[in-house]
């Protein structure tokens, strides 16, 4: 087995940046998309989603009459209170965890 010096990997000379990029397996250009702070997606567990719901629930709990809307969400019959039960049996089904 003979020493040999190591290859030194040829540098590609900086370039500036091209507002469009090649398509890959294409020839053409296409232009990049416009990437705005509105129109970024964000998926699950953003950290933005999460601050923006934390403080729309501190706002509402500060300034909602929350007895009020306690009493209006509850059942107006015996019919409709079957049914909410009904269906939360039925989520509770479908459910992994807690029964």
């Amino acid at each position: 087995m003979s020493k040999s010096t190591p290859r030194i990997l040829q540098q590609q000379p900086a370039r500036q940046s091209d507002a469009q990029q090649q398509q890959s397996g294409s020839n053409d250009f296409q232009p990049k998309p416009a990437a705005q702070k509105k129109e970024q997606q964000m998926g699950e567990g953003s950290y933005e989603a999460s601050r923006d719901f934390k403080q729309r629930a501190e706002e509402y709990m500060k300034k909602a009459d929350i007895e009020k809307d306690a009493a209006a969400a509850k059942p107006r019959s015996e019919e409709e209170a079957r049914e909410l039960e009904k269906a939360e049996e039925e989520g509770r089904s479908h459910s992994k965890g807690e029964r």
